[in-house]
């Protein structure tokens, strides 16, 4: 069900107090992350050693955490450094912590064996800390399988039916006649599309300002365990490169339990940088879109466990991309219950080149 030894990401990294504490539950374990008085991200199992007492339900006390029925007293490391009433303390009392660090914006975990956490397995996703380059955030929580919203996000086909008040174009009927070429590079798989000469659907009037006729292309791009990007730019009608409007999409999922997911993501653009109204529409816009996503899922996954069924039923052309990454995540996760502890890649690239306009190279 889930790949363990990699990095999820577990928050944005403004969520993390610096006088508290949030829960927060990852591959279906309880949680607690905070950030030490240096700066240092911490997560540690939301659970005393002790009792299984929710140490969330405790009391922070500087950068340790005292547990609210014992007073037994935590390190971020985990190392229990208090029990009241006694000096001696048992070398098994000790909670569990999670290799945790910030990069590229973002918190990231690792819920897998602790001495294989290698930071460098955290793919390379730029974008969000660029300075050439401005990122709009959201979070989504959905009451689905992560692996659901992987399979919606590989597949380019759905846009004019789940989206037409947003990224959809009911002017162009025919965008699904346009060919989908699906590549597999290593562990990262993309579905791209180019839709020359086309009307622009309503997201893209809000980036242009116009409504004249672009074209547009679109990159679908994922790599275990479920980190997704949506690479899609578009330019005016016999323009040239440096007119290209490119907005680089992250979609970080990760999985909350089997049938609910935390949805991160960031929506990250080469144009009109300073531009805060813009700005607040793009994340309008993405709650619009990505809630249009979550209620499929959820109703997908609503009928998945009333009926006890698995998708597809059958496959489509639009199902490739889609099937590819399952059967990779699968294989990966096989591998890892014989025993492998990580078969990804270090420093993983969505993108060969980050600073291009196109994810596809030429």
């Amino acid at each position: 069900m889930f790949l363990k030894n990699c990095w999820y990401v577990a928050a944005w990294p403004n969520e993390l107090p610096t006088d508290g504490v949030i829960p927060r539950r990852i591959l279906d374990r309880p949680v607690l992350l905070y950030r030490t008085a240096e700066g240092d991200p911490a997560a540690l199992l939301d659970r005393c050693p002790h009792r299984l007492v929710p140490l969330s339900a405790g009391v922070r006390k500087g950068d340790h955490i005292r547990c609210g029925y014992h007073g037994m007293t935590f390190a971020p490391d985990g190392r229990c450094t208090h029990i009241p009433g006694q000096s001696q303390i048992p070398s098994n009392a000790h909670a569990t912590a999670f290799p945790v660090v910030e990069r590229h914006g973002l918190i990231w975990i690792w819920m897998g064996e602790a001495t294989a956490a290698d930071a460098d397995l955290i793919p390379e996703l730029p974008w969000p800390t660029l300075p050439n380059w401005t990122a709009s955030r959201g979070y989504t929580h959905v009451a689905g399988d992560y692996r659901l919203l992987s399979d919606n996000l590989l597949d380019l086909s759905h846009e004019n039916y789940i989206h037409q008040g947003t990224i959809g174009n009911e002017e162009e009927e025919s965008i699904a006649d346009y060919p989908v070429r699906v590549t597999v590079e290593g562990k990262v798989i993309r579905a791209h599309r180019d839709m020359p000469d086309i009307a622009p659907p309503p997201f893209f009037r809000v980036l242009t300002g116009s409504d004249q006729r672009i074209d547009r292309w679109q990159t679908a791009i994922w790599t275990a365990p479920s980190i997704n990007m949506t690479d899609v730019g578009a330019r005016p009608l016999g323009q040239g490169e440096a007119d290209t409007l490119v907005s680089r999409v992250l979609h970080l999922l990760t999985p909350e339990t089997a049938r609910s997911t935390h949805y991160f993501w960031a929506h990250n653009r080469n144009f009109r940088q300073a531009d805060e109204e813009l700005t607040q529409a793009i994340i309008a816009a993405h709650h619009r879109t990505f809630d249009e996503d979550k209620d499929m899922v959820e109703l997908q996954q609503k009928e998945l466990d009333e009926s006890g069924l698995s998708v597809p039923s059958f496959a489509l052309r639009v199902d490739d991309a889609p099937l590819r990454a399952r059967r990779m995540l699968a294989g990966l996760i096989r591998q890892e219950n014989e025993g492998a502890l990580s078969t990804l890649v270090r420093g993983q690239r969505l993108i060969p080149d980050p600073e291009a306009l196109t994810a596809v190279p030429a």
